[in-house]
């Protein structure tokens, strides 16, 4: 009988691959410049070196012949060619997890530094399935193991469109000190781009002011910056990791990154890194000095999504570095300036945080008294649809655009200048300028629609200040390392061929693991959902009385779920899932389209109007999962994916209220349990929308071959 492709238990290899104080990191910051990130990958956890480990453990355990890793005849092959890409298993099957007994919770629990906190049952039991994914090759989770369970805080987190998202990143760029790591499925030149490549630009000044300021100082060195993306080329059938030259990122129609000579206190090299066929790179990240990382659902480009950041310090940034110097793969060149200065070092330490934090607060009290100073009034706001007037402080902040950038010194400024572009605006005669639907209705149109209109009959919710838009979530708290909760990189390499081989990866564990062991609820946001492995595993939780809650994008890359093996598009699966539940289990799975919080309908993403492109799952109300990866087929077989899960009930408190207050998907988006689709009071389906059955076969691969040339051209899904 072969074995499932997901071992149940933390095998002794993976243990202590865990419990060494070695890392890809440690190993770069030793050896500096004489060794490349993949050369130390393969000196500490290549085919050879587990091979060496497992002959140690037999010598001094005198365990049995007989070895679970690669044999020795695997040796050779292997090393012909990535090894995630070779599985000897048999073919996918839910994990096999083990019971929730306590020697499995105390394995996994040792397998991590928690900063303290002792992780829950839930959380341990769903990081002690990822875990076990890594003993054939522990590349599947594109993190040293050392740094898979760790621990950290989420003082922002952002439920917004790209710009609102483009804002923080260009923010912090501009604060830079050392270094900069810059990640993107996809790099557009587009409004987004601009506000970093402005943001790169205004450091460079700012660099070359402070070396004005201070001629001949020995400190004055170059910021380094490495840019990582996607744009598959031929060239990359002979190496996955393709060197762009200037002549080809600077061209303004395609991806407008400066030149090296806009930039000369910035010293910058730029990635091409797609692994044929498949093997997208769908990874979107940032981590500056070595101290702060934005983990994001967005591409660097414009379109009309909902998308979701999360802010995040502490030692999940030395996770998040460690796993970013594994992407880059080649040689440092130069070396990052923070190779020797982890986050871990100076985490809880008084290395000038107590004097952050006390010009975090100077800040909150300018912004109070620039308020004050404009003479910030109580003003009524027009009513709209009938609803009463209420009193609205109406700050004045300028935004930050483009055209005007305004970078602030903290998060807590930061937030302020957000949300105050969304509140109502009046005129210096008191007359209301811009409700705040109208302030939404801008924000969600932002470069891609600037003429459309809300929908009539949405609510404009003035009377309801709580449930207000609000893109920044801000947990001040968090900036303090007495916050940091337990937290783990749940991951996937990228596996090129055209098949469904590589689905043994902490991502998939983790998923399917939460499906498994929750309890009371599962919360789902994802544009897309038809990974085969995902289907049964929601169909068991509903049958077990769990609330399994799914927010997904109508339409969404429609045309590309249709080519073959792709397991079909939105409606036919939400379909699907309603019609293999029995009377009593449907009401347990409650199942949404994706809507617009100045809409009152879902809009099929085909239009460019009203779109979320949000990856998400929280479980239980205390676990969640956050990041790159989508639950369709490609991102469970192919692409690189990077999430975070974080094991706090009140950052995933956060999360659901931002999710739930930032769009109306909850009030008006729930299909009808009975027939599996959408439908309006007159019983119609969305406009545009393909329908539950899209056509025979040849039809179907039709508007499956449409969607693919969209999305090689970035108009389609990613």
């Amino acid at each position: 009988m072969a074995k499932s492709k997901f071992p149940d238990s933390i095998s002794d290899r993976v243990f202590d691959l865990c419990a060494s104080s070695e890392t890809v990191s440690s190993l770069l910051a030793k050896e500096g410049p004489t060794i490349s990130p993949g050369e130390a990958w393969n000196k500490l956890y290549g085919q050879c070196a587990l091979k060496r480990l497992d002959e140690a453990e037999e010598v001094e355990e005198e365990e049995d012949e007989e070895d679970e890793g690669t044999s020795s005849e695997d040796v050779d092959r292997i090393s012909r060619e990535p090894s995630y890409y070779k599985s000897r298993s048999a073919p996918p099957t839910p994990p096999l997890s083990p019971r929730l007994v306590q020697e499995h919770l105390e394995r996994a629990a040792k397998c991590g530094n928690w900063g303290g906190k002792k992780p829950s049952d839930l959380f341990l039991q769903i990081y002690h399935d990822a875990l076990c994914t890594l003993d054939d090759d522990p590349l599947r989770g594109m993190v040293s193991p050392p740094l898979l369970g760790t621990c950290g805080t989420v003082p922002l987190t952002i439920v917004s469109t790209i710009p609102d998202i483009a804002r923080h990143m260009a923010n912090l760029i501009y604060r830079a000190k050392h270094e900069i790591f810059l990640a993107t499925n996809y790099w557009q030149s587009s409004v987004a781009s601009t506000y970093l490549t402005n943001a790169i630009k205004d450091l460079n000044r700012r660099l070359a002011s402070e070396a004005k300021t201070n001629p001949g100082s020995s400190d004055q060195k170059k910021i380094v910056l490495k840019i990582l993306y996607d744009r598959g080329t031929p060239k990359q059938l002979l190496s996955r990791h393709q060197i762009v030259p200037p002549a080809t990122y600077t061209d303004p129609s395609t991806v407008g990154i400066p030149h090296p000579n806009e930039i000369p206190f910035i010293d910058m090299q730029v990635m091409n890194f797609h692994t044929p066929i498949m093997g997208t790179f769908h990874a979107k990240y940032m981590v500056v000095d070595r101290r702060v990382a934005v983990l994001q659902s967005n591409n660097i480009q414009d379109n009309d999504n909902l998308e979701m950041a999360t802010h995040l310090e502490g030692p999940v940034v030395d996770s998040l570095w460690d796993m970013a110097m594994i992407s880059w793969h080649k040689h440092l060149e130069p070396v990052m300036p923070c190779l020797k200065s982890p986050a871990s070092q100076a985490w809880g330490h008084d290395n000038g945080e107590g004097v952050e934090k006390e010009k975090e607060e100077e800040d909150v009290e300018k912004l109070e008294k620039e308020m004050e100073a404009k003479q910030l009034a109580l003003d009524e706001e027009t009513p709209i649809i009938g609803t009463t007037t209420q009193p609205t402080i109406v700050p004045d902040l300028p935004q930050h655009t483009i055209e005007d950038p305004h970078y602030d010194d903290s998060l807590a400024a930061e937030v302020a200048r957000v949300q105050a572009s969304l509140e109502p605006k009046v005129d210096p005669d008191d007359n209301v300028v811009e409700t705040h639907l109208q302030a939404v209705t801008r924000l969600l149109n932002h470069t891609r629609n600037p003429n459309f209109t809300a929908d009539p009959l949405a609510p404009d919710l003035f009377n309801s200040p709580n449930e207000h838009m609000m893109p920044y979530l801000f947990l001040p708290h968090h900036e303090a390392s007495s916050s940091s909760v337990p937290m783990t990189l749940v991951n996937r390499a990228p596996y090129g061929k055209p098949n469904h081989s590589s689905v043994v990866n902490p991502q998939n564990a983790a998923w399917l693991s939460a499906l498994r062991h929750a309890t009371t609820s599962v919360f789902i946001q994802t544009p897309t959902l038809n990974a085969a492995p995902l289907l049964p595993a929601i169909i068991d939780a509903c049958n077990r009385g769990v609330q399994v809650t799914c927010y997904v994008c109508l339409g969404y890359n429609d045309a590309g779920e249709l080519l073959p093996h792709q397991n079909g598009h939105n409606e036919m699966i939400a379909h699907q899932l309603y019609s293999s539940l029995s009377p009593e289990a449907k009401q347990n799975l409650h199942y949404y389209w994706y809507v617009g919080k100045d809409q009152t309908r879902p809009l099929v993403q085909s239009k460019g109007l009203r779109s979320c492109h949000i990856k998400l799952m929280v479980v239980d109300g205390h676990v969640g999962i956050m990041g790159n990866g989508n639950q369709d087929t490609q991102s469970w077989y192919h692409s690189q994916e990077i999430n975070v899960m974080v094991d706090s009930e009140e950052v995933c408190g956060l999360w659901m209220d931002g999710i739930r207050r930032n769009q109306n998907t909850a009030l008006y988006g729930a299909l009808d349990k009975e027939k599996g689709t959408w439908l309006d009071a007159e019983g119609k389906e969305a406009d545009g929308v393909i329908g539950v059955d899209p056509g025979g076969r040849m039809k179907r691969w039709a508007k499956g071959a449409v969607g693919a040339v969209k999305r090689v051209q970035g108009t389609g899904g990613f």
